[in-house]
């Protein structure tokens, strides 16, 4: 018995472990197939060339400062889309004659992929900052504006009907029941649209013309020749990119933590 909770012990603490044996795999093929020839090095740049590169650009200033240009972008362009989004999506929940005039619209826009917009608002706006910024907060705006939509669309009749018998006006349904009731649907459009609005900086940044950030610092390194730049942006984009995403969801669990009260 003795020898089974050991084993159960041991797995148990093991278990977090887990996670990290598909990564250390790849990292160990990726590090065997960089030394097989020169070949190999060029398309598999060897983990230690990687490093210096990583050493290089952080000592130099030039990594923080792509990294701080793409994150800002980012923020500023969530910030926007979200906020318009969810505006909206309210708008259109509550209110029939936006919902007639405004949804037919929204569902059309957002079945054209965001990098079909470029020509246009290359266009219209030009190439610059604006631009970037508009692609942004547009992937922010398109899955905020839904689950807005469906979170006060989907309002328990039951919360509203506890509003009716306490003669609740519309303004305070909207405040006091509907709104919190979606708020768990409002938090993943949230969660999704910064996934998005990050993918989109990276995008926008390699689309328009040049500016600092993570999408031109591996742009640069691929006119360069310099593949270990590439997978160091790569990586920081991914680490970033998962970083923000669990940030953003323990914010999200800890503003709902009522959701786990009994009714």
């Amino acid at each position: 018995m003795s020898d089974i909770r050991i084993s159960r012990t041991l797995r148990e603490r093991l278990a977090p472990l887990r996670g990290w044996v598909l990564p250390i795999l790849a990292l160990t093929t990726w590090n065997i197939l960089a030394h097989k020839d020169a070949v190999h090095a060029y398309v598999f740049v060897p983990l230690e060339q990687v490093g210096a590169a990583l050493w290089a650009k952080a000592s130099g200033g030039e990594l923080w400062s792509s990294w701080a240009a793409s994150l800002g972008r980012t923020g500023s362009g969530l910030l926007i889309g979200s906020l318009a989004g969810i505006a909206l999506g309210a708008i259109m929940a509550v209110w029939k004659l936006a919902d007639t005039l405004v949804n037919p619209i929204y569902q059309a826009i957002r079945q054209v992929p965001l990098l079909g917009y470029i020509p246009l608002i290359s266009l219209w706006f030009g190439n610059g900052e604006s631009s970037k910024l508009l692609i942004i907060s547009l992937a922010a705006f398109y899955p905020t504006v839904l689950n807005t939509y469906e979170g006060i669309r989907g309002a328990d009749p039951k919360h509203l009907n506890v509003g009716k018998i306490f003669l609740a006006n519309r303004w305070q349904t909207l405040r006091y029941i509907t709104l919190p009731g979606a708020l768990p649907s409002i938090a993943t459009g949230v969660m999704q649209a910064v996934a998005f609005a990050w993918l989109s900086s990276i995008g926008s940044e390699m689309f328009f013309n040049p500016g600092p950030g993570l999408g031109n610092m591996m742009l640069n390194g691929q006119a360069a020749f310099r593949m270990d730049v590439v997978v160091l942006a790569v990586i920081v984009i991914g680490v970033t990119g998962f970083l923000t995403t669990q940030l953003v969801t323990v914010a999200a669990d800890r503003m709902l933590r009522w959701r786990s009260v009994v009714r």
